[in-house]
């Protein structure tokens, strides 16, 4: 395992997940978005235009055994060892995650994707461990979104929205915490760290797409805090 780099509040780890996640510290909350478990055998298109290939990462596969093998035992050592932790893990594979505390969606009106029984215009969100806003903010803390926000191309095969991402990491840690992506991909729940103030620890696999997420969270430092998600009507209220 090579040494972690340290940019501002991040620290950010090449390596693989089940061997680094051993090795850390007590984080606040984690927020993953693990390989899905598609095996891009459903668009041919895609396979093609990547040369046979079935993903952009070298040295994994997107199908159900890596699912099983790594994702799934990942998010469980999480889980066990620390207090908040959310997953969207995609369709294919959520019945392979342990019980769920609570349970939301990512809604996504204008998708076109197709899956066996018509359109994919919905993913689940696993929530475990509890909010970290209290009881009294339940009955206004949201746990599904509607998202209608496009990711900005940035090198990384499957990036996500910037904008939702930020508000589901505000969901999920209070401002000063420390929150671990231990599927950092390029990066992007370390910028919202960055913009949320909050501290933020990275694992990603696949080198390039680790000096994506060091220049993506490097340029956020550098801006700073940019912003915090105005709260609902119902927790501003409450809170």
């Amino acid at each position: 395992m090579a040494e972690p780099v340290q940019i501002g509040d991040a620290t950010l780890y090449l390596g693989d997940c089940l061997e680094i996640l051993l090795t850390l510290p007590k984080v606040d909350a984690v927020v993953a978005d693990p390989p899905y478990g598609v095996s891009g055998a459903q668009n041919t298109k895609t396979v093609k235009r990547r040369g046979g290939r079935k993903n952009d990462y070298h040295g994994t596969t997107d199908d159900y055994a890596y699912v099983l093998a790594v994702c799934v035992p990942a998010i469980e050592l999480c889980i066990s060892r620390f207090s908040r932790v959310v997953v969207t893990p995609g369709n294919r594979a959520v019945c392979a995650y342990p019980p769920v505390d609570s349970f939301g969606a990512i809604y996504q009106p204008a998708s076109v994707g197709l899956q066996p029984w018509g359109r994919a215009d919905a993913q689940p969100i696993l929530y475990y461990g509890r909010s970290p806003y209290g009881g009294r903010a339940l009955p206004g803390q949201r746990c599904s979104y509607v998202l209608t926000e496009t990711p900005d191309a940035n090198g990384h095969p499957c990036p996500k929205p910037l904008k939702f991402w930020t508000l589901l990491v505000r969901g999920m840690s209070l401002a000063g915490e420390t929150v671990l992506d231990p599927f950092m991909g390029s990066g992007t729940t370390g910028v919202a760290c960055a913009q949320l103030g909050r501290r933020f620890v990275g694992i990603e696999i696949e080198p390039r797409y680790f000096d994506i997420a060091c220049k993506r969270i490097e340029d956020a430092q550098r801006q700073g805090k940019l912003f915090e998600p105005p709260l609902e009507p119902e927790q501003q209220t409450l809170l």
